[in-house]
């Protein structure tokens, strides 16, 4: 477990930051923007479990907690051949995700428009937390183009961000916000 004696250190107030190995990486670096990402996608979970209950709230608790291990997968940068001791995102995460989408989608209605952000408070926060899920996946990607990241953190990220909108639908009750193309024309 992690120990957190001192909450500051100093050791950043020159715009650079410690990842998980010891290396020392400036705060704007594209493994930076990532994990900011992540932490924010985190938070605006924490906010949605507020008004959330029962299978929803322990469902987002999982996925809270898998956030960490994503944020700790992305601290400490893959290298090849590498078979250390660190915390990566496994294929048993993303399938976890799968099935719990398959589960949700199969009590919903199939949709014949698209779903506008809204409904019911805490499909309209899971709505928010999906769309901030989707920037730390283009943040992510962007990184892997750049060094290497492992193939489950990048499908753990996708595939949050569908289980947060059928998510969404489910906390609506089946009463989607609909698109309605051209309406206030």
């Amino acid at each position: 477990m992690v120990k957190l004696n001192r909450i500051y250190t100093r050791t950043g107030d020159a715009g650079q930051t410690g990842l998980g190995d010891g290396t020392r990486i400036d705060k704007d670096a594209l493994r930076m923007e990532a994990l900011g990402s992540v932490d924010e996608a985190n938070a605006a979970l924490g906010l949605a479990r507020l008004a959330a209950g029962g299978d929803i709230d322990a469902m987002l608790g999982r996925i809270q907690n898998d956030l960490f291990d994503l944020g700790a997968d992305l601290c400490v940068p893959e290298k090849d051949g590498e078979e250390g001791p660190h915390l990566r995102i496994v294929s048993e995460q993303v399938e976890r995700l799968e099935h719990e989408i398959d589960a949700m989608n199969a009590t919903l209605a199939p949709l014949n428009s698209f779903v506008l952000p809204g409904g019911t408070p805490l499909a309209a926060e899971l709505h928010l937390a999906r769309t901030i899920v989707r920037r730390a996946e283009r943040d992510i990607v962007a990184l892997a183009k750049a060094e290497k990241v492992g193939t489950a953190a990048l499908a753990y990220i996708n595939r949050l961000s569908d289980h947060l909108f059928v998510l969404s639908r489910l906390a609506n009750g089946g009463n989607d916000v609909l698109w309605v193309p051209g309406k206030n024309r």
